[in-house]
């Protein structure tokens, strides 16, 4: 029997068996879907958190504190009570690998407009703020540094606030008014900014901005920023600059625990790392699903050879050799476990894209992904169907044709 007359034969015998045959293949479907709809979605997250840092500005760096235990279990105040205004001003003239440091304060209240109520997070910064961060203004003007000198009450409105506070209603020279509690702060609209979106500190589109100065003194009542956003001089410097930074703190507060400062380069590089081994792992939860349908296809053809035991007889007695009955269930298995790899294909990237629409989640479709999801399936088929194509091809004619 040649090689065509072989899988025309084995193609047959699966057709006259659609259910068993679809049962067979449906580990292999589950499990090729599961691969490549987890490592498309798996995929597009690394990419969106990724666009996420860069979309931060360039050569960014971020300064802040970190709590340190002290006496008796007791959190320390020291790294905390360092970061101030007067740190930041510091950072500027005594780093000279930093070109820009903008402080930063946050906070989260109520904001009023005639009738409509909005909550979101008000951010106190500086005018360097859209420069380091990469934001730009869509109407009005951004924070000048008359505002921070004479504490002004002015504010400029993320994209979505405007949209959702002010509706139709063009929000410059309108009076916002902001609640903490019991306080409530008359502010007046001088920007708006273009839509950013969400980023990795959070959604610039659903913030506020004021004066740095009117956000600790009189709204916030606080001493000290919350973080520091520094910009590298250029991205060859940008070390440097995170040992600049580390060596000022240092010299203030004498150790190197109560303080995190932290690259661009290095948020990229943690972040891809994590999506990474979270990527692989998920992969391998799905290959795990690819060797259980590969042994379900295995049984399958192992209660088809007993099934046909008679028909193998049959044909061992007609003259077919121990090699045709090989190659025929091997091609019946190998046939099962690529139509199955086929289906899983087609299932995963619709279920990478259903849960692209539905869950506004970012997927991204890898050819290379989907080339190893199908040979690793044919592979599986191909070793599946060994042990039942060898005890086919060793069953004895007589005993085969008396089998009942």
């Amino acid at each position: 029997m040649n090689l065509f007359e072989t899988i025309r034969s084995a193609t047959w015998s699966l057709q006259t068996n659609k259910l068993r045959s679809f049962l067979s293949m449906l580990g292999i479907i589950i499990g090729v879907a599961a691969v490549v709809g987890i490592v498309s979605i798996g995929m597009g997250a690394q990419s969106s958190v990724l666009d996420m840092v860069s979309s931060l500005g360039s050569n960014l760096i971020m300064i802040s504190p970190s709590s340190r235990i002290g006496r008796a279990g007791s959190v320390s105040g020291d790294a905390i009570e360092v970061f101030t205004l007067e740190l930041a001003d510091s950072l500027q003239k005594n780093a000279p690998a930093i070109k820009l440091v903008v402080p930063q304060v946050q906070g989260s209240g109520l904001m009023l407009y005639e009738g409509a109520n909005l909550r979101g997070t008000m951010v106190g910064t500086s005018p360097s703020y859209t420069q380091v961060v990469n934001y730009e203004v869509k109407d009005g003007r951004f924070l000048h540094d008359i505002d921070l000198e004479q504490q002004n009450q002015v504010v400029v409105l993320g994209s979505r606030i405007a949209e959702r506070l002010f509706e139709d209603v063009d929000p410059l020279g309108e009076t916002l008014v902001y609640t903490v509690g019991n306080r409530r702060y008359n502010l007046t609209v001088v920007g708006v900014m273009e839509s950013k979106g969400q980023v990795l500190m959070g959604n610039y589109d659903s913030q506020i901005y004021v004066p740095i100065t009117l956000a600790m003194e009189r709204i916030l009542r606080t001493d000290t920023v919350t973080t520091l956003m520094a910009q590298a001089t250029s991205s060859e410097t940008a070390a440097s600059a995170v040992h600049q930074a580390e060596f000022l703190l240092y010299s203030r507060l004498g150790t190197t625990d109560g303080f995190n400062v932290t690259s661009q380069d290095e948020m990229l590089e943690t972040m891809g790392d994590v999506a990474k081994t979270l990527q692989l792992m998920l992969g391998a939860i799905g290959g795990i699903s690819l060797v259980v349908g590969g042994i379900g296809v295995m049984n399958i053809m192992l209660v088809s050879v007993s099934e046909r035991t008679r028909e193998i007889g049959t044909r061992k007695a007609l003259g077919a050799k121990r090699r045709d009955l090989l190659l025929q269930f091997i091609v019946e298995s190998l046939a099962l476990s690529v139509s199955g790899g086929s289906l899983g294909l087609v299932s995963g990237v619709l279920i990478a894209r259903a849960v692209s629409n539905f869950a506004n989640w970012p997927v991204k479709i890898d050819v290379s992904a989907l080339a190893i999801a199908f040979t690793f399936s044919a592979l599986v088929g191909l070793v599946a169907g060994v042990y039942p194509a060898m005890q086919a091809a060793k069953l004895d004619p007589v005993i085969a044709l008396s089998y009942e």
